[in-house]
């Protein structure tokens, strides 16, 4: 029976020493108010036929207020399709448990900025703040997410949320899928 309670302890205290820190980007806390920042994770990454796009997040909390940046870098030598984010935008998570969390958009309009690098590639940025609704906060740190769905102005697209995959960028691994899962806990 010791040997049981013993091992149950152990397993416990691995349990709880393997949750990871929350790295901040930027954490202040000034006269004006706290803002809190995760550092940006690369959530999506397609590179075909010399084109290449990059989605990333990035938590936030801004007086107690919690939302998701997302951050979306098209790179191509052609044509690069805009889409803008405005104050109708959404973002539709599904999660592996069946759920779909919605997260609406700031009433800012954004198309993003297009520059382009010495090697001739044309680099689209385009960022998007999105607001977490109070009823479905907590199924996000339950869940996977299976399934992403950007609501643009005029378009919507779907991204499918790996489990894991090895970027071609810089070579690390990443777990798109369980993002909300480990680090939502840092902006709460």
């Amino acid at each position: 029976m010791k040997q049981i309670i013993t091992t149950a302890i152990f397993l416990f205290s691995l349990s709880i020493m393997a949750q990871k820190p929350c790295e901040y980007s930027v954490n202040v806390t000034d006269s004006i108010g706290t803002y809190k920042e995760t550092k940006e994770y690369m959530i999506s990454e397609k590179n075909f036929a010399g084109n290449a796009s990059y989605i990333y997040y990035s938590l936030a909390n801004t007086d107690g207020t919690p939302s998701l940046n997302v951050q979306l870098i098209q790179k191509s030598k052609g044509f690069i399709k805009v889409n803008c984010f405005d104050k109708n935008s959404k973002l539709y998570l599904q999660l592996n448990n069946g759920k779909i969390v919605t997260l609406v958009h700031i009433d800012q309009e954004n198309c993003g900025t297009t520059i382009r690098d010495v090697k001739g590639f044309d680099n689209r940025v385009n960022s998007g703040v999105f607001l977490f609704l109070k009823d479905n906060f907590e199924e996000l740190k339950k869940s996977p997410v299976s399934l992403m769905r950007i609501k643009y102005l005029t378009e919507t697209e779907d991204y499918v949320m790996k489990k894991e995959f090895k970027s071609e960028l810089n070579n690390e691994i990443y777990y798109p899928e369980t993002y909300f899962v480990e680090n939502l806990k840092c902006v709460e």
